[in-house]
């Protein structure tokens, strides 16, 4: 039922505890585990008075990413098939623009349970992946033992 399984992580504990469920699904069903970390091109500090030149912010931005993959990759259990992609862009669009391209059966992600004035300034990546992907979204809440 499951070949292919779509992984985004931002490093966050939400990532980390979506990672057990996603190997335990993988070792369930044979299936591969690919672990997508998206570094954001919004730079919010690109700016004349502010900040960071674009080049460091994607630097920065790609060093996070391929960070949060190896320590959610550190999660899966041994002897899961893992493919490992880092990808530049708005993270929603990426996530939706990798279910398309791997041909993914279901997605395993994260969410961080925001709420209130936080949620709707920083939106949820989750919420909107959700509401357009075109496969199963398992959500995980950052909430849950990542430990186990």
């Amino acid at each position: 039922m499951y070949e292919t399984i779509l992984l985004p992580t931002d490093g966050s504990d939400a990532s980390h505890a979506a990672a057990l469920h996603a190997g335990t699904l993988a070792e369930t069903s044979g299936a591969t585990v690919h672990v997508v970390s998206i570094a954001d091109s919004r730079n919010r500090f690109e700016s004349p008075s502010s900040g960071l030149a674009p080049e460091v912010w994607e630097e920065a931005e790609r060093d996070r990413a391929e960070t949060a993959i190896e320590e959610t990759v550190a999660r899966l259990p041994d002897g899961v098939a893992i493919e490992r992609t880092v990808a530049i862009g708005i993270p929603e669009d990426k996530i939706l623009e990798s279910i398309e391209r791997l041909d993914a059966d279901a997605v395993v992600m994260g969410t961080h349970g925001r709420s209130g004035l936080d949620r709707y300034l920083v939106g949820s990546v989750t919420e909107r992946v959700v509401r357009q992907s075109p496969v199963p979204v398992l959500t995980v809440s950052g909430d849950s033992d990542a430990d186990e």
